[in-house]
């Protein structure tokens, strides 16, 4: 049988758009580096490692990058010794939690970690790549959600009335599900305290988990949501969080596949990526905020992948973005108990996931895509996504991956190996 031994990996691709100008041509060759946690880190100070559900962030002033798991919060320098990892993890984040996740502001070098507890989060902030942290006075808007949470921060929309009460020039929001309404609010002070929620669908909208939200660089909102009437789609708000307008992504179809993923371009190109209804790992574009999109492509076609989960999405410049998903030759429903296994269910056949990166440099009219695993899958069998309904082994990569993009250009990655030891043979 597969372990469930989990270790955390950060996965840093080379130049992607040799700078997020995009006068610079496209590279020839893109290639990859994994930079593996040392297993002090890896484990989170316990026995057995539980750094799932990595976040992922980028301090573009000083180029160190930050990934967090569970508990912990790890920094990555590269110096004239070669990448160094170190713990910097909060008091305030590091001591309880039912989900984590964290996000980085590129442009103040801002970085935020919130632990979900109860029916609000734990949340604190770091100006200098971790050394010290403030706590803010609450973590989430009122009322907030209980399940997935998710921060956001990015600049004011150019026009209304929203803007800073403080020195901080840009807006954080925190979203969260709570039954079948995602409930969003906004801090004017940098994450210190939030406005009162309000709702970003009901169920008359969408399904009540939600992905994690982008917040594109003209202060548009993405949040992305599985089943909306039927199809994937996303919760758009252009007002600050004030009022939102849920817009649905057409020719997608809902399934049992997981949530999706958005990135938006620095000319606000949307990229929005999704396993779909049959499993396929897909993404469409758009350059109107959502209103239209794209035929959504299917990345895993050149490559043979059959099942995906975990899309996430990053983009540079406007025409220049990175698909990331864990995907999986075998056809079938994936999420079935017996995923993969021969007919005896007692050992597994295929269901080998792998690490994909699908990049493209041409507005999402061709992408290519890569295997960064080939010789080393992250999952055999099932990857389990039904939340307290999975009752096997196969629960132990919970619900997401994360991607950013540095000050270079340069895609990141951060994933959790499902698979290692005698797993990989």
């Amino acid at each position: 049988m597969r372990q469930r031994v989990l270790a955390g990996l950060v996965c840093a691709a080379a130049v992607l758009a040799g700078s997020v100008a995009s006068s610079s041509p496209p590279p020839s060759v893109i290639s990859f580096t994994n930079y593996p946690l040392p297993a002090a880190l890896a484990h989170n100070g316990s026995a057995s490692p539980i750094k799932v559900e990595p976040s992922i962030g980028a301090n573009w002033k000083t180029g160190s990058i930050f990934l967090q798991g569970a508990l912990e919060t790890d920094r990555l320098r590269f110096g004239s010794k070669g990448a160094a990892w170190e713990d910097v993890s909060s008091s305030t984040t590091s001591t309880v939690t039912l989900d984590a996740v964290m996000v980085s502001d590129n442009a103040t070098g801002r970085i935020f970690v919130s632990q979900l507890v109860a029916a609000t989060s734990l949340l604190a902030f770091s100006d200098n790549d971790g050394e010290t942290w403030s706590a803010a006075l609450l973590g989430s808007g009122l009322p907030a959600g209980f399940d997935r949470q998710s921060i956001g921060v990015g600049p004011y929309p150019a026009s209304g009335s929203a803007g800073p009460s403080g020195s901080y020039p840009h807006a954080v929001y925190y979203c969260a599900q709570q039954n079948v309404t995602a409930f969003c609010a906004r801090s004017d002070n940098g994450g210190v305290s939030f406005g009162v929620s309000v709702p970003a669908y009901t169920f008359l909208d969408c399904g009540n988990l939600h992905g994690h939200m982008r917040v594109a660089p003209d202060g548009t909102i993405y949040l992305p949501n599985a089943q909306c009437q039927g199809s994937h789609g996303v919760s758009v708000s252009t007002d600050a969080g004030q009022t939102w307008k849920v817009r649905k992504v057409p020719g997608t179809t809902i399934g049992r596949t997981g949530q999706p993923g958005v990135g938006v371009g620095s000319d606000g190109t949307a990229y929005f990526g999704l396993a779909d209804g049959d499993g396929k790992p897909k993404i469409a574009v758009s350059r109107d905020r959502g209103a239209t999109w794209s035929a959504p492509v299917d990345v895993g076609r050149q490559v043979g992948v059959q099942n995906a989960v975990f899309p996430t999405v990053i983009a540079g410049d406007g025409d220049r973005a990175a698909f990331a998903f864990l995907g999986t030759k075998t056809p079938g429903d994936s999420q079935t108990a017996d995923f993969g296994m021969d007919a005896s269910k007692t050992r597994y056949t295929g269901a080998e996931y792998h690490l994909y990166v699908a990049t493209t440099f041409d507005r999402g009219r061709t992408w290519t895509t890569r295997d960064l695993t080939p010789n080393d899958p992250v999952q055999r069998g099932r990857i389990c996504l039904g939340g307290s309904g999975c009752t096997g082994k196969d629960r132990n990569l919970l619900d997401f991956i994360d991607i950013q993009v540095d000050r270079n250009g340069r895609v990141l990655v951060g994933w959790a190996d499902g698979c290692i030891g005698a797993c990989v043979r």
